[in-house]
């Protein structure tokens, strides 16, 4: 099929997606932009559906973007997925039929939430869209009996909000703290005990062996035989990438899009990833290719795959300088407000107090041979600057 001159296809309408055109549209590029997405809503932002959103009235002009007027001819197809790509004829086909050719392609198609492939009834809840937080807010009544399965920043978070609106929460989770993972053992376990004096019960170290209930969910039996009653069941389980439109072009899609540092997909000039899907090196730190789930990552990504792919279409100059961000999320919970620079992940086999102390107010650093590599605050708000400052100076690892 003939190819429209000048064309970019941004596959995914989400923040990642919004960020993409505002950059190509800052980078010069004059020609058509098509973003398409799979909901219905122009881009919004997503971590306050688990937080303050879901705590009041869940509506799309409380968390949508402000849309610029530099992407106001943006064409957005939106309540219709990508189904497939053929990268080789530059042309994407939508749900409904419909290929759009391209000359340049963004891969920003994020995740979805994992589902547990266990018996029982359906109905249980995932927070991703706002859809999915509308649902469960009505849900979210004085006095009902919660039950969240999975302890990491997103089940946190949900048990925090259904506590703060009066729900009785029970969290379920294989690990023997909440949020042992990012966080290491100390800091989850001074977490958890401060979701328990909000009245939050942590059933940890077992897994879901069943739901109960008949058409709707009733609780759970546990790995331990333990009864979890419930009347409402949030799933907070991970999530997996959207990459399966992309199957059959010869790509590694084993964990979201691999690319390299430039965030071109696997050497595919004029094909780039943004946001959670890309998984790429970030020589701050090492040279391995790993996705990041933070919410600075789609700006972050946008910066940098924009210029390649404009450079691809030769619309621009190859930047040389290697792409070394600062992952950096928060969480919200109850008054808290946890702050995370760098990737305290990789240095989780060394962590320590670096200020204050985990009953109250504090800094926690995380080392790997090469010294900081990540920094997690609850509080200390005149510290956040320099701490931040100090991953920055860090040298590049490779």
């Amino acid at each position: 099929m003939t190819v429209a001159a000048s064309r970019i296809v941004i596959a995914g309408a989400s923040m990642g997606g919004l960020r993409a055109a505002e950059r190509l549209r800052a980078g010069g590029f004059t020609g058509e932009i098509v973003a398409v997405g799979d909901e219905r809503h122009l881009p919004y932002n997503r971590p306050p559906l688990s937080k303050e959103a879901l705590a009041s009235e869940v509506t799309h002009e409380a968390v949508a973007f402000r849309l610029r007027p530099a992407v106001a001819d943006v064409i957005w197809r939106l309540g219709v997925p990508i189904a497939s790509a053929d990268l080789a004829a530059r042309a994407v086909r939508l749900a409904d039929g419909t290929e759009i050719g391209y000359d340049g392609l963004v891969v920003a198609t994020g995740m979805r939430p994992r589902r547990l492939s266990v018996p029982g009834p359906e109905g249980r809840h995932v927070v991703r869209t706002l859809e999915d937080a509308a649902a469960l807010r009505a849900r979210l009544l004085p006095g009902t009996r919660v039950l969240v399965v999975g302890a990491g920043f997103i089940g946190c978070e949900v048990a925090a909000t259904a506590r703060v609106l009066g729900c009785r929460v029970t969290v379920v989770a294989p690990e023997t703290e909440p949020m042992l993972r990012p966080l290491g053992a100390g800091l989850g376990a001074a977490l958890r005990r401060r979701h328990e004096e909000e009245g939050v019960r942590f059933l940890l170290g077992r897994t879901v062996r069943r739901f109960l209930g008949e058409g709707s969910p009733a609780g759970a039996e546990l790995s331990d035989g333990t009864v979890a009653e419930a009347d409402v069941v949030v799933e907070a389980v991970g999530s997996a990438a959207n990459t399966e439109w992309l199957g059959g072009n010869g790509l590694d899609l084993s964990d979201g899009v691999l690319c390299d540092n430039a965030l071109r997909v696997e050497g595919r000039p004029g094909v780039v990833a943004v946001g959670d899907v890309a998984r790429f090196p970030n020589p701050r730190y090492d040279d391995v290719a790993r996705r990041v789930e933070h919410w600075s990552v789609p700006t972050d990504t946008a910066k940098r795959a924009v210029p390649t792919l404009l450079a691809d279409l030769g619309q621009a100059g190859h930047d040389p300088a290697p792409f070394t961000p600062l992952p950096t999320f928060w969480s919200d919970q109850y008054d808290l407000r946890i702050q995370s620079f760098g990737a305290p992940g990789l240095g989780g086999d060394d962590i320590r107090v670096l200020e204050g102390d985990l009953g109250g107010e504090v800094a926690v650093g995380y080392h790997d041979g090469g010294g900081l590599v990540g920094v997690v605050m609850i509080g200390l708000p005149s510290a956040l600057a320099r701490y931040r400052a100090e991953l920055m100076r860090a040298p590049a690892a490779v």
